[in-house]
């Protein structure tokens, strides 16, 4: 990937970026060592050098959501947030809250990662040695626990998000979602099986307490960065769902994607896992929950409404890409993936509650 590639520059202005981070007061120079980490359909990541420094550029995906733009606001303000916390995250450099400087797109700068996905490679430590994989699991664990034990009034999130009330809002907040969908021309309208009676579990086993917290959103393997040389959580990545609520939904998120024990998926179709899960060696979630109750306060008792709570929430976000898939908006083979995956993780809220 080159600076004068047409696809990047119509992403990314290098002019326009440069000045910008003039007018920020970092390393001036040419940008050079342009990469084009992700784009398309899900959000831009550009990586690049300058003035003797690293940086990874974001926004959000090429062709523009309604939301995306307060999705890459919030992201920024949490992870400006979290600097100086124990919590494993890029660090934040700078951020335009302006969509007009950049062609009508919001974006920050962030340091780069030393670390891997696990769900796409492993290195030769963590692929050959099944205890340093298992360990990674309760890492996982761990770098939620610490999350959620950040005290977000503290550290300036106080006026972030809507904590009250954010439990009695999902089931409905969700299901408009799912009925929002309608809007796709071709799209057939939700087949899933147990979608109301797993509504009606949810609203009926509600949690009546919790106490508020930094929520990642979507907390699973594939938006976690590994270090090389060991189990360490090296960042915590993709925080557009980020939002003040019940951190155990974070916990109930890693446990409804976990991978089987058997190297495949709970449910038989869901999981994130990718080239971790098929090494295998990882812990069970009963393991996770444990580790989980061990570097936290948090009651862990209603932990399975939790899990299925992020079965239906996620399921239903899936279920979005397919029905732009029936719009010709995505990748149809994309959308019939997701739309597995939707029916998988309603397959596994049922099986924990039992219907």
């Amino acid at each position: 990937m080159t600076p004068t590639d047409p696809d990047l520059l119509e992403l990314l202005d290098l002019d326009v970026l440069g000045a910008w981070m003039d007018d920020q007061g970092l390393p001036p120079g040419g940008i050079s060592d342009v990469t084009l980490l992700a784009g398309g359909t899900q959000n831009v990541l550009v990586r690049f050098a300058r003035g003797g420094r690293e940086y990874v550029f974001r926004r959000g995906p090429r062709h523009l959501r309604p939301k995306s733009n307060d999705a890459m606001r919030r992201e920024a303000t949490v992870l400006a947030a979290l600097d100086g916390t124990d919590v494993p995250h890029p660090g934040f450099v700078a951020a335009c809250p302006d969509e007009h400087v950049m062609g009508g797109a919001v974006f920050y700068l962030m340091e780069p990662v030393d670390g891997f996905n696990p769900t796409v490679e492993l290195p030769d430590l963590h692929a050959t040695h099944q205890g340093v994989r298992h360990e990674m699991g309760l890492r996982a664990a761990d770098a939620i626990a610490r999350l959620g034990a950040v005290d977000h009034v503290a550290a300036g999130l106080g006026d972030f998000g809507r904590p009250e009330g954010f439990l009695e809002r999902q089931v409905g907040r969700w299901l408009s979602e799912l009925e929002s969908y309608s809007r796709f021309e071709g799209y057939p309208g939700p087949e899933i099986p147990g979608l109301d009676h797993v509504a009606d579990w949810l609203e009926r086993n509600r949690p009546r307490s919790f106490v508020p917290g930094i929520m990642h959103g979507d907390y699973h393997l594939a938006n976690l960065l590994y270090a090389f040389d060991g189990p360490d959580v090296a960042a915590i990545v993709d925080w557009e769902m980020c939002t003040i609520g019940d951190p155990l939904l974070d916990l109930g998120w890693l446990l409804a994607t976990w991978p089987g024990s058997d190297g495949g998926s709970i449910a038989g179709v869901v999981g994130v896992g990718g080239a971790l899960a098929a090494a295998g060696g990882l812990p069970s979630t009963d393991e996770l929950v444990r580790r989980y109750a061990q570097r936290s306060s948090r009651d862990l008792a209603g932990i399975d409404w939790y899990t299925v709570l992020a079965c239906f929430k996620l399921g239903i976000v899936l279920e979005g890409t397919h029905a732009r898939a029936c719009a010709g908006m995505a990748p149809q083979a994309t959308g019939d993936l997701l739309h597995t995956l939707t029916l998988g993780l309603f397959a596994r809220a049922r099986s924990l509650i039992g219907g």
